[in-house]
């Protein structure tokens, strides 16, 4: 197969086969480059420290919140025990967007963390979330 043409290097369209193959070739790449896991990070614990993250009555036991605005996921693994998490993917850098049996859950490619650990319960995710160390203060749940 050959790229030749007669018509000054552009073929009848104006574009090359070639052209078109490497532009192809060049957005897929792209494309696959947004999955990585660095697409989106995690906040830093500095920039949160002391701040209220949620509120004790909006975190159900054995369930959690996400904070989208944020991008934190706040559980109740048992009752009175809080734990939270970046809400960022690590396979994929999506938003996770769900918290149910168990698990928060990225609906990207269906990789779901354990609630009282930020663990991998369901690849593809091959790490945990980042934790945050927090603490009860009065109604709050704050970063520490």
């Amino acid at each position: 197969m050959s790229d030749d043409v007669t018509s000054g290097g552009t073929g009848r369209d104006g574009v090359g086969r070639r052209a078109v193959l490497c532009g192809a070739g060049a957005v897929g790449a792209a494309a696959l480059a947004g999955c990585g896991p660095k697409a989106r990070q995690a906040q830093p614990a500095e920039s949160l420290r002391g701040k209220e993250i949620a509120k004790v009555a909006d975190v159900p036991v054995g369930g959690g919140k996400i904070y989208a605005d944020s991008k934190l996921v706040v559980t109740q693994p048992v009752q009175g025990t809080f734990k939270a998490f970046s809400a960022t993917c690590t396979h994929s850098g999506c938003l996770c967007n769900r918290v149910a049996n168990g698990t928060i859950d990225c609906p990207c490619h269906g990789s779901k963390f354990k609630i009282a650990d930020g663990s991998v319960a369901q690849s593809p995710a091959n790490r945990g979330l980042l934790e945050y160390r927090v603490q009860v203060k009065g109604d709050g749940i704050v970063v520490v």
